[in-house]
């Protein structure tokens, strides 16, 4: 008797802890300069802001000396707050030289894992400047696939990256798929129509996400332009833009971090 009835509490707990950890809290960041010109303080703060997240994706990670670096203090910042995490770095983008940088995935251990570290799409490397970086992660054994792209800036075609993208999208997608980084245009742009007809949602609509210089009338916030589009397997169940700025006050000091805001999305995987 004892014994079945440890066996019946047993299960429960079980199944309501997988139960919980359904949800995953994904948090997209273009990182301006993320390197050396970031300290201790600003890491710091940079920790606090994606502590509860499951998986940070971050853009602009810096392709010479002190990019890697900061991306494993940031980890180690994050270890030390209650939850193991792991991270991937990788190669430099190729061209053009002048705008090489790194993309970084960094996520909690405890149940989603890698089984390879990532790839830049070579397909792409001679359309956009930025070739994008995708890695598969395993949520609880299901598969979900990131893919990390910081788009060329709005006043150099970033247009053209996007349909490059949405064409190897098309023969490529996967079945649970996520694209996150800095688009330089905003997902309302009609160059987004074919990506979303090949089923992916946009995270955030409209949401202002890089910061002005100085404020203007009290509005510290510029264009829409950082987003996470995601897959219809998976359930959206909240998204929005941490806004760490909050008062124009603020701006100068937030600007240290960042000139954009991070976005985030906590969805489920469709069993």
């Amino acid at each position: 008797m004892h014994k079945t009835l440890f066996l019946t509490l047993f299960l429960f707990f079980t199944l309501f802890t997988f139960s919980q950890q359904k949800e995953i809290h994904l948090i997209s960041w273009n990182i301006q300069d993320f390197g050396k010109t970031k300290n201790s303080e600003e890491l710091e703060q940079i920790a606090e802001l994606v502590r509860d997240a499951d998986i940070v994706a971050l853009q602009e990670v810096v392709s010479g000396y002190g990019g890697a670096q900061a991306v494993a203090k940031l980890a180690d910042l994050l270890n030390r707050k209650g939850a193991q995490w792991d991270y991937v770095i990788s190669n430099p983008t190729k061209i053009p030289k002048n705008t090489t940088e790194r993309y970084a995935f960094i996520w909690k251990t405890k149940h989603i894992k890698i089984k390879n570290r990532g790839k830049l799409i070579k397909e792409l490397e001679t359309t956009v400047d930025r070739e994008p970086f995708l890695l598969d992660f395993y949520v609880l054994g299901q598969k979900l696939t990131l893919l990390n792209f910081h788009s060329r800036p709005h006043h150099k075609n970033p247009e053209a990256e996007i349909m490059a993208m949405t064409q190897y999208l098309s023969i490529n997608t996967a079945s649970n798929m996520i694209i996150a980084g800095d688009f330089n245009i905003n997902e309302s742009h009609k160059i987004f129509t074919n990506l979303k007809s090949l089923g992916f949602n946009p995270a955030v609509t409209n949401e202002k996400t890089t910061l002005k210089r100085v404020c203007n009338e009290f509005e510290y916030r510029n264009h829409p332009i950082d987003n996470i589009f995601h897959s219809t397997s998976l359930a959206k169940t909240e998204s929005g833009v941490i806004d760490f700025v909050r008062t124009c006050e603020n701006l100068e000091r937030s600007r240290k971090l960042s000139d954009h805001l991070p976005v985030y999305l906590k969805f489920k995987i469709a069993q």
